[in-house]
């Protein structure tokens, strides 16, 4: 027996985000550890980044990022039918924040939950997304990546205080008359936990950061030709970069062994944003959407890549 399923087509209809207002300098920071910015700078490429303060939550930041990304699908909460939420620095695992989210925004009675694959999880929600409205389980489908990390990292950890910051981004995904999200290409490296850690609930964060760097370019880098591949297009066919935020060494990095086009945009938004995990790419998105570097009919492709360890990545035609 099989099942007689019609499948539909998805689309990103609209991005949102939104960015803490307590904008944090390299100067700053070398007020409470042993930095400057000349050394942030040319370790990470960070320049400034986000702090939320202690009113803003997941919750909140998600709140927002949502909220701007209906406006700009031009759809309202009451369309939603699925939230799904990536973060890894829920303060709480009960209850999830998706549902909290979906709520306030007043959509009525969606199936939401959250992710947890850290700096990869909005690439894997995303996928998510796109999948349930392709079989038919969704129509229309909040996507939110969102961290305050600034919960969990040590202020006088000179390792990760220099990098992490907080905010939120989000998508919306609907039907389409064509497929405009490709098929997500992850993987994992379960053998090495304790590259990125929180050893448990009355712990900080922990990163082994070269460890990182290796993983992320040699062993993530060549899953982004199997990204072009599962969509069915070349490198020379992408429009738009959009690694995560992880590191601009990385990402400098990566670009070297990559067959772009020469005018090829590439998102650097970890330059005033640091490091957002979940939140990364889709607040990179929205940067180059507000600057103008972004267009409708752009081919996108991201990947994620950090703790776990895990990546994910896809292909989309910006809406």
């Amino acid at each position: 027996m099989s099942l007689n399923i019609d499948r539909r087509s998805a689309a990103i209809l609209g991005f949102g985000a939104y960015r803490p207002s307590t904008v944090v300098t390299n100067d700053d920071l070398a007020q409470r550890v042993d930095t400057d910015d000349d050394w942030i700078t040319s370790r990470v490429g960070i320049k400034e980044r986000r702090f939320a303060d202690e009113s803003e939550t997941i919750v909140s930041m998600a709140v927002e990022a949502s909220r701007d990304a209906l406006a700009n699908a031009g759809i309202t909460a009451e369309d939603l039918d699925l939230v799904i939420l990536a973060t890894c620095t829920a303060v709480s695992q009960l209850p999830s924040a998706a549902p909290q989210v979906a709520h306030i925004l007043g959509a009525k009675a969606p199936g939401a939950y959250d992710v947890n694959a850290a700096c990869a999880g909005f690439c894997y929600a995303l996928s998510q997304a796109s999948n349930a409205i392709q079989v038919g389980d969704a129509t229309t489908a909040l996507v939110v990546g969102v961290e305050k990390l600034t919960d969990w990292v040590d202020p006088q950890d000179r390792s990760t205080c220099i990098i992490f910051a907080d905010g939120a981004g989000a998508a919306i995904v609907g039907r389409s008359e064509t497929q405009q999200i490709g098929p997500a290409v992850w993987g994992s490296a379960g053998d090495r936990p304790e590259a990125i850690i929180v050893r448990d609930r009355d712990s900080l964060m922990e990163m082994d950061g070269r460890a990182v760097f290796r993983w992320a370019t040699t062993e993530v880098r060549p899953q982004i030709e199997k990204i072009c591949t599962a969509a069915g297009i070349t490198m020379r066919d992408i429009d738009v970069f959009v690694p995560h935020q992880a590191n601009l060494r990385i990402t400098t990095n990566m670009l070297r062994a990559l067959d772009f086009r020469e005018d090829v945009v590439v998102a650097k938004d970890i330059e005033y944003s640091g490091n957002t995990s979940a939140a990364s790419i889709p607040l990179a998105i929205q940067r180059l959407v507000a600057d103008g570097l972004a267009r409708s009919g752009d081919k996108v492709l991201t990947i994620g890549f950090g703790a776990g360890l895990t990546y994910a990545g896809q292909i989309f035609v910006m809406p």
